[in-house]
């Protein structure tokens, strides 16, 4: 995918001023402590990207490069992206609701969540600014993601994290060779000390000092669905939160698509937030009508990919939502279950802890009608439920054991063949 070195990134810019600053590794306004995210030449975007340009590129994130904050040709993730965007039409019925599709970013390449795409962006801006050493704060699906690619790019990775994290994610850091760091304390102390030891030692944190690269790859979700749907806008999108930002994202991508002319048809829609009622600072601050985020020092809730109580994107998150109409829902531990459950009962699609919170609360937001039954909805399952089989465990049922006999079979699994299947009466 060659662009001849043309690139359409231009700057750094404060979203609260817009003071501009040099495409380095800064992330932090210096007047007003906004913080920095990627501008473009749009008006050449427009020229240059169209869909017959798009038809002839291979199917991954780096279909829509124009649009993403890196100079040259990307060097990092080039097989990541382009996850199915699947017709739900048993999970709808079940649901109430006209029509569902879900985004599944739940078989991203290759550790099987969304941040692979915004890993994807820092680590090839990281090589551009030369970075050997790149690290990152997480709870579990990052830290996978930066050791899984910076070790196919050659990379040194350091990955803290909180020590009390699901098994299937801290083993799904170390199989790459990374270094980690468990942190004994909460996801907002790691990531106070990741601050540290970026000033320190000069590394590339990926969600600190390059956090405006990294950021941006979250958009490539959003400009999927577009494409998937036939470049139309999804009259309601789903999306969970944690820091808030891949919500802010998506929303930035549907307006990116329309400004350059992508989008064929401009129509009202709407995104909504889910969270663990655990830790759920950005949805207490939008069902309080207010933008001011009350932080949660003690999150207690199984989505632990979600427990981020001091959420940097939480304050756009809010408004995000309230200006394009959408809205906000949280929900317990046991709807998490059954959201991860329904998901793969009528869909089979295994979700993380973070899917069974979009499920649940797009069940919320239906019954009490912020979404009306009678329009469509996408929702973005983010992560694979292979890395938080712990929270299932007991909630399941359990294999049933029998000699290897027929007419032991017969007796005890044979009767059922004429009664309903279980899930029939769910």
């Amino acid at each position: 995918m060659s662009l001849s070195g043309k690139t359409y990134f231009k700057n750094l810019k404060c979203r609260e001023c817009n003071r501009l600053y040099p495409k380095e590794a800064l992330h932090v306004c210096e007047f007003d402590f906004g913080p920095l995210e990627a501008a473009y030449d749009y008006d050449a975007i427009a020229r240059d990207l169209n869909h017959e340009v798009l038809a002839d590129r291979p199917y991954s994130m780096w279909r829509y490069r124009e649009l993403l904050p890196i100079d040259a040709e990307p060097t990092v993730g080039l097989q990541v992206g382009f996850t199915p965007l699947i017709r739900a039409d048993r999970l709808a019925k079940k649901l109430g609701i006209k029509e569902l599709w879900v985004k599944n970013d739940s078989v991203n390449y290759p550790t099987l969540s969304f941040k692979d795409r915004v890993v994807a962006v820092a680590l090839s801006r990281a090589r551009e600014l030369g970075f050997e050493i790149v690290a990152c704060a997480s709870t579990g699906n990052l830290a996978n993601s930066v050791a899984a690619n910076a070790a196919s790019a050659g990379l040194r990775s350091y990955v803290l994290i909180p020590c009390d994290l699901e098994q299937g994610k801290v083993l799904g850091s170390l199989v790459y060779g990374t270094n980690v760091i468990g942190i004994r304390g909460v996801y907002d102390l790691v990531n106070r000390l990741c601050s540290e030891i970026a000033g320190k030692y000069g590394w590339g944190f990926v969600n600190v000092n390059l956090r405006p690269y990294y950021s941006e790859g979250s958009k490539t979700m959003g400009f999927e669905i577009l494409e998937q749907l036939d470049w139309k806008v999804p009259r309601h999108t789903v999306v969970c939160m944690a820091s808030g930002s891949l919500l802010t994202k998506i929303h930035k991508a549907y307006k990116e698509a329309a400004l350059i002319g992508l989008v064929r048809e401009e129509t009202p829609f709407s995104i909504h937030g889910a969270q663990a009622a655990g830790c759920a600072p950005i949805s207490s601050a939008f069902k309080r009508g207010t933008d001011i985020i009350k932080p949660v020092s003690h999150p207690q809730t199984i989505a632990k990919s979600l427990a981020i109580g001091t959420p940097a994107d939480g304050y756009y998150a809010v408004h995000t939502m309230h200006d394009t109409g959408g809205s906000c829902e949280d929900c317990t531990d046991d709807e998490i279950v059954e959201g991860i459950r329904l998901l793969a009962e009528c869909e089979g699609i295994f979700s993380e802890t973070a899917g069974g919170v979009t499920v649940a609360c797009t069940k919320k937001l239906i019954e009490n009608g912020n979404i009306p039954r009678n329009e469509s909805a996408v929702i973005c399952i983010t992560g694979n439920g292979l890395k938080t089989q712990e929270a299932l465990v007991g909630k399941c049922g359990e294999p049933r054991i029998i000699s290897p006999s027929l007419r032991e079979f017969d007796e005890r699994i044979g009767v059922e063949l004429t009664s309903p299947p279980p899930f029939a009466s769910r």
